[in-house]
């Protein structure tokens, strides 16, 4: 049986050559690798976009790890999309053309929203690696290992825990690996970047928890079978964005013998290991400003009722908002037939929604 050789576009193979000179969270580009493609031979490496040197390298070896890590990708860009999707940054811009040189202003310079998008990629790999060996799909890896401690009466370690160890060797190797490289943008932005991809790996370790299976007669859960496993990704990334909201504006300069970074107002304290930094401030993305990286907020839809973010004066910022109806078809009535069936209607209803002008 002949095996068919998928060809990527050429517009993928451009984006090999212009990956060499851009931020360290280009690899996130992989998102748009076809579900088609399976890399299985070394020469897949060159055909995936966004790829420096050293990541290219780290797919030959790791030719295995290459799906997680291209899953990891689609990750980031649907997890961020929809963690902001009520703010007027939406993270819209982590979506370019995968042939584009570089990043909108929002991310390509050293913002609070870069901050944001550096840190959820970092936890992000290594969050995707560390389930990855718990679900069995990787074969370099296995379970997590099992808690020294021991546990209470009534609990007992056993189950899948998710190696979170093997997932933040791995992912840090290749998320880190574009920054590490001497052509890799200022120093500031580097030093910058590097922490936060830190921050968002401190969170997926906070995101460690136990979490436990009952056993017993009748459901009486006489017993409990635990393990270590990771959060949802979707709770690492909340945990992230109230690091974003309240994140620290840093600037460059010397401090001893070299350049840190620290605190642009609060200068007597170091950069704490915890907290998003940024360096420049970003607009208001109200209006569109290319220059900026603002996508503006017209034709965002807002909510009417709401006090928060998405609420129609502060979404629309004041300019006012045209309303629309919309028709839903939903299922209705269901009913539950023995043995084993439910069966539902379909309802129409008339909602009324709300765009920014």
């Amino acid at each position: 049986m002949r095996r068919s050789s998928h060809v990527l576009p050429l517009s993928v193979l451009t984006a090999l050559l212009l990956s060499q000179v851009c931020s360290g969270i280009k690899w996130l580009a992989l998102s748009h690798v076809p579900t088609s493609l399976h890399v299985n031979q070394t020469h897949h490496c060159k055909l995936l976009p966004g790829l420096v040197s050293s990541q290219a390298q780290l797919c030959r070896t790791n030719l295995e790890l290459m799906q997680t890590i291209i899953q990891a990708a689609r990750e980031v860009k649907k997890t961020c999309q929809k963690t902001f999707a009520d703010m007027r940054w939406n993270c819209s811009s982590i979506d370019i053309p995968v042939d584009s040189p570089k990043y909108r202003p929002d991310l390509d310079r050293g913002t609070r929203e870069a901050a944001f998008v550096y840190a959820l990629s970092a936890a992000t790999i290594s969050h995707t690696i560390a389930r990855a060996c718990t679900s069995g799909d990787l074969r370099l890896c296995s379970c997590g290992p099992i808690p020294a401690e021991i546990p209470e009466p009534g609990y007992r370690w056993g189950g899948c825990a998710d190696n979170l160890h093997y997932g933040l060797i791995m992912g840090s190797k290749f998320s880190d690996a574009a920054m590490k490289m001497k052509r890799s943008g200022s120093h500031a932005n580097k030093l910058m970047h590097l922490h936060n991809s830190e921050v968002g790996r401190q969170a997926l370790r906070n995101a460690l928890v136990m979490k436990c299976k009952c056993h017993g007669v009748s459901g009486s859960c006489s017993i409990r079978t635990c393990w270590r496993g990771l959060q949802d990704l979707r709770d690492i990334a909340m945990d992230l964005k109230t690091k974003y909201l309240s994140a620290t504006k840093v600037v460059h300069r010397p401090m001893g013998t070299r350049k840190q970074l620290v605190p642009k107002d609060i200068d007597i304290r170091p950069v704490m290991e915890n907290e998003l930094v940024y360096l420049q401030s970003s607009p208001d993305f109200c209006a569109k400003n290319e220059k900026q990286g603002s996508a503006g907020t017209q034709g965002r839809q807002c909510n009417k009722t709401s006090m928060g973010s998405d609420s129609c004066e502060l979404m629309c910022c004041s300019r006012g908002y045209n309303p629309y109806t919309e028709k839903l078809v939903e299922r209705c009535h269901c009913k539950y037939h023995w043995c084993c069936y439910v069966t539902c209607k379909k309802c129409e209803r008339i909602v009324e929604r709300y765009v920014c002008k």
